[in-house]
């Protein structure tokens, strides 16, 4: 394996993650046109995209498996026409649970052109010492994406209906696919695969309380991650103070607590570029489980001085940065963990069944938000139980039994 950083296969499964993550960060911009065209409460939508989260959940084991099955090129390219014919066919649905059956395809999409998959490619690509720090390049990508996206769609919605910026970005999804020639990853060991077939390994993952507890810590990154892409542009829009007049928000075209709404999710993927990386790298010298306990102790503590305080225009920039750059500085800590206790041969299909608990907590983020919105007026209720679900995952990585003997080599 090359001991090169910058590969052909880490540029090329980044730009499709960038692309990907773009579209996938956009959806809570569509929260209120969508709502106002229809005439629905809050949280009808948010069902939706609650249920495009747990699709992702679902299908990440599973395009992990057919990855590793019939190839990675093949996976991924399954992946991006579920995700663009999801998008398609919702730009005509106009009844919630036709919503709600076509965000499982977007979903899907969203778990064959997403981090299980490509991630797995840029491990097995990446020396033993760059892993962890390519693995965050990867996550930052996608982290790029969400720079792009929420903007994109509200300069979009601008001038068009919902229903065509949806369309536009199925194209994007599909043009992604352009990168697929660089992701020519060493093949798997076969010999490994011989000894250690992937029901023997997932099994034994299964037995061992640390794979246990890394599956129940990633259970709060969804929920804070799920939440906050879903709702807060419109959390924002509502909650936050107006913006004066003659504020740097204002000199930057940023006057309306929408477009704050929106350029919060931008900062938030700005940020997290800086944080991925670092994180990454970070893991190459650290313990990851005493990294990843220091993530989600620092997010709780974020989250729980945001609501306390006024949510202003300033509050709202100081908490997407200081979030953005805790925001998926989990993924290359989470799935380097994973790697370096089972090996990276079934990384794909390991990381996959991890992830889905996160996508479970996205999706009770997401739909807990419309539903306690519609009760109680108001997001607080569902914030603090992201703050309390954040300190759980601090506390459960510190048992993870990181470096022991017996554990896989890296192969």
């Amino acid at each position: 394996m090359s001991a090169r950083i910058l590969t052909p296969v880490l540029i090329g499964g980044s730009v499709i993650l960038l692309i990907g993550f773009a579209v996938r960060a956009s959806f809570g911009v569509f929260q209120i046109p969508i709502a106002q065209e229809f005439h629905w409460p809050r949280a009808e939508f948010s069902l939706a995209i609650a249920i495009q989260n747990l699709a992702w959940g679902i299908g990440q084991p599973i395009f992990g498996a057919i990855a590793e099955k019939f190839g990675d090129r093949k996976a991924i390219v399954l992946g991006a026409l579920m995700y663009a014919l999801g998008l398609v066919l919702s730009s005509f649905a106009t009844q919630p649970w036709q919503h709600d059956l076509l965000e499982v395809f977007v979903g899907f999409g969203i778990a064959g052109t997403g981090f299980g998959v490509i991630l797995a490619v840029v491990g097995r690509a990446s020396s033993d010492k760059n892993r962890s720090l390519s693995l965050g390049i990867a996550t930052a990508a996608g982290s790029a994406g969400q720079v792009i996206g929420a903007p994109l769609a509200e300069v979009l919605l601008a001038y068009m209906p919902w229903q065509s910026v949806f369309m536009i970005f199925a194209v994007l999804v599909l043009a992604a696919l352009a990168a697929l020639p660089m992701l020519r990853a060493p093949a798997r060991n076969a010999g490994q695969a011989a000894a250690e077939p992937m029901t023997a390994v997932v099994a034994r993952a299964f037995r061992d309380p640390s794979y246990t507890l890394i599956f129940l810590g990633f259970f709060s990154c969804g929920y804070q991650l799920g939440f906050i892409t879903a709702h807060f542009p419109a959390m924002v829009t509502e909650m936050c103070s107006a913006i004066p007049a003659g504020s740097l928000l204002a000199a930057l075209g940023i006057t309306t607590q929408s477009a704050l709404g929106a350029a919060s999710i931008a900062l938030i993927g700005l940020a997290n570029i800086l944080g991925t990386i670092t994180a990454g790298w970070a893991g190459t010298r650290w313990r990851k489980k005493y990294l990843l306990a220091g993530v989600y102790t620092a997010r709780t503590v974020a989250a729980a001085a945001f609501i306390l305080l006024p949510i202003t225009p300033a509050s709202v920039l100081v908490f997407s940065f200081v979030m953005g750059a805790l925001w998926l500085a989990t993924v290359p800590l989470t799935s380097g963990l994973v790697a370096e206790l089972y090996g990276i041969r079934y990384m794909g299909t390991l990381y996959g069944f991890v992830f889905l608990s996160h996508q479970i907590g996205a999706f009770l983020g997401v739909w807990l938000g419309g539903k306690f919105y519609d009760m109680y007026g108001s997001y607080s209720a569902v914030w603090w139980v992201g703050v309390a679900v954040g300190a759980f995952s601090a506390v459960v990585h510190l048992p993870v039994r990181e470096d022991r003997p017996g554990a896989y080599q890296l192969a």
